[in-house]
């Protein structure tokens, strides 16, 4: 088994957990640490839309919790014909605990799979540099 299945797999198992009731878009997310541990996140959705929880970002919480905070590679499962990769403010998300070149694979629960790094997703990430070089 690829290091990547193992991730497909934590996130298509969590990807069943997700509150979708108003989308019916189940998401499943997972993130590899540089220890090696497995985080998965679904997504959380709420009848005030903006309210929800993306599945990248709750997997991202549980690694939090756990207290790791590098991300080494990151799976991303929907039931949609094609992979589906994280939105905007996930991947800006993700660009706080992975380096530019951690690899992201998107999948679709029919075995569709696609993969890209973190900063194909976001060129131009938003930093830390660009904290410090504007505090005077």
């Amino acid at each position: 088994m690829r290091m990547t299945d193992d991730l497909i797999l934590a996130a298509k198992a969590v990807r069943e957990n997700a509150h979708a009731p108003y989308s019916r878009f189940k998401v499943g997310a997972a993130v590899r640490t540089g220890s090696g541990k497995i985080f998965a996140g679904c997504n959380v959705e709420n009848v005030a839309y903006p309210e929800g929880t993306c599945a990248e970002a709750g997997a991202i919480a549980a690694m939090c919790a756990h207290g790791e905070y590098d991300i080494v590679e990151v799976a991303v499962i929907a039931g949609s014909p094609d992979p589906v990769p994280p939105c905007g403010g996930c991947r800006q998300k993700l660009a706080e605990f992975a380096a530019s070149s951690t690899p992201v694979t998107m999948a679709t629960v029919d075995g569709g799979q696609m993969t890209t790094t973190v900063g194909e997703l976001l060129p131009g990430a938003f930093t830390t540099d660009h904290l410090n070089s504007g505090a005077q």
